[in-house]
């Protein structure tokens, strides 16, 4: 039997394949060398976390899809922080540079990204997920009604869920975003302009000003898109996907 039939593409991209028998190797900071294994071992928990969570949203997908007769979740996108950009933001934070100081400190080590379709399922999925009684909620962050500076909208939930190994159970947090479509697509846009080192400082603000403008029209978009969809469900329509 060839190796690669035990593997599941993952569409998202976040994370490159799901293997049975062949886990996902970790490249290990200089930093951590001391403790490979312990952060090996560590990665590969927070990867475990990431299917557990992602296996609850396809579930909720699904049930909605039957319910509502469409699916609320366009997308799912899975993360796993770059070992490089653990140590920077520990050093960042003036924060010791260990394992148990990554686990202890640092919330979106594992990270989802669910895009939905309409405002009004970004909170729907929030719910159902916070009433889940293996789902510890730890933090929750609503930019979408009190929106950052920048115009960023996204709704944040910093989510606990156990996940059980051959000799023990693991609580582990993994940091979900829901976003709109449109709120995705402007946070990419927004992310660029953010990593673009070409750009000088005036360009940078004058393009940030153009983005600010922006988010407010596609939130205004999405707003009036739901208030659409909805006075097409009370006359009778079924918006399918």
């Amino acid at each position: 039997m060839n190796v690669r039939d035990n593997v599941n593409e993952n569409p998202n991209g976040g994370i490159s394949h799901y293997a049975v028998n062949s886990p996902q190797p970790f490249e290990v900071p200089e930093q951590l060398l001391n403790t490979a294994k312990q952060f090996r071992e560590s990665m590969m928990q927070y990867s475990c976390a990431i299917r557990e969570v992602k296996t609850k949203l396809e579930v909720l997908n699904d049930e909605l899809s039957i319910r509502n007769s469409r699916n609320p979740i366009e997308i799912i996108k899975v993360r796993l922080k770059k070992p490089a950009s653990i140590v920077e933001k520990l050093q960042r934070r003036g924060l010791p540079v260990s394992v148990e100081s990554m686990r202890q400190n640092l919330d979106d080590i594992a990270g989802i990204r669910v895009i939905c379709s309409f405002v009004d399922d970004i909170y729907e999925i929030s719910r159902m997920l916070a009433r889940q009684d293996d789902v510890t909620i730890i933090a929750v962050k609503d930019y979408i009604r009190s929106p950052k500076e920048n115009g960023y909208r996204s709704y944040h939930m910093i989510l606990e869920v156990p996940v059980y190994f051959s000799n023990c159970k693991q609580q582990i947090r993994v940091e979900v975003q829901i976003r709109t479509i449109a709120m995705d697509f402007w946070a990419s846009l927004d992310h660029q302009l953010k990593y673009k080192k070409q750009l000088d400082a005036e360009d940078a603000a004058e393009i940030g000003e153009e983005l600010k403008k922006c988010a407010e029209i596609i939130a205004g978009t999405d707003w009036k898109m739901l208030d659409i969809r909805r006075r097409i469900e009370e006359k009778g329509g079924v918006v399918q996907r």
